[in-house]
């Protein structure tokens, strides 16, 4: 079965927004786009698909009800990035960027090479975000974390950030790549510097349930959300 992109629902749950964007992303690839209107992907289906897009209902990403809640926990079968995009979402501007969270600290290979390869079709920026939190030390400092001390972690920090990304950096030269180390938690880095953004994307461990990373992109976000297990 050729490669293609896989939308996956029906308009009343948020496909009318999905089956747009997907047909914009199948066009900026050189895809076929197939459509499959269960409420489950084919995941025989899936497996030659280089992403499935499916909707979501501004009440379903109110409520924290993701689509295909069993799909990461079927160990093996589901490969390729899944696209949420929330019904409502206007189509962006092709000057939005690619924004992409990494921990440096357990970096997700298939996460970072599927943003860098998203920035190159677009010819966009990527925007990449490390979130850290200060070490458990520094609460147990009886007058407040030293500067010369939070400078110095964060230094090793854009450090690791750097190592990560080099690369990668050199497999895509063409795109240009703006590092963000921020000290914030990972939701709130990422939606505050995907703003602006045409898509987000973010790892994901087959196996494990929706961490409250993605379900706060979705519910609160303004724009599509790639999750891609690692």
């Amino acid at each position: 079965m050729e490669r293609s992109i896989l939308v996956c629902g029906a308009p009343s749950a948020g496909g009318g927004a999905a089956a747009d964007w997907a047909e914009d992303e199948a066009r900026l690839r050189g895809l076929p786009l197939r459509v499959d209107h269960g409420g489950q992907p084919d995941l025989n289906g899936a497996r030659t698909a280089v992403m499935a897009v499916t909707g979501l209902s501004p009440e379903d990403a109110v409520a924290g009800r993701m689509p295909g809640a069993a799909l990461p926990t079927r160990a093996g079968t589901w490969t390729c990035p899944l696209v949420m995009v929330r019904d409502g979402l206007a189509r962006p501007s092709r000057g939005g960027g690619v924004t992409l969270g990494v921990d440096a600290r357990d970096p997700a290979d298939a996460a970072i090479g599927f943003a860098f390869d998203s920035a190159r079709l677009r010819g966009v920026r990527l925007h990449v975000v490390h979130a850290w939190a200060l070490p458990s030390c520094a609460a147990e400092l009886p007058f407040g974390v030293p500067e010369a001390d939070r400078a110095t972690w964060e230094d090793h920090e854009v450090q690791l950030l750097a190592d990560v990304l080099r690369p990668w950096r050199a497999k895509y030269p063409d795109v240009p790549v703006l590092e963000d180390v921020v000290l914030f938690g990972p939701s709130h880095a990422l939606l505050h510097h995907a703003a602006d953004a045409a898509l987000v994307v973010v790892g994901h461990r087959p196996g494990a349930e929706w961490g409250d990373v993605v379900r706060s992109l979705v519910r609160d976000g303004s724009c599509p959300v790639a999750v891609v297990p690692s």
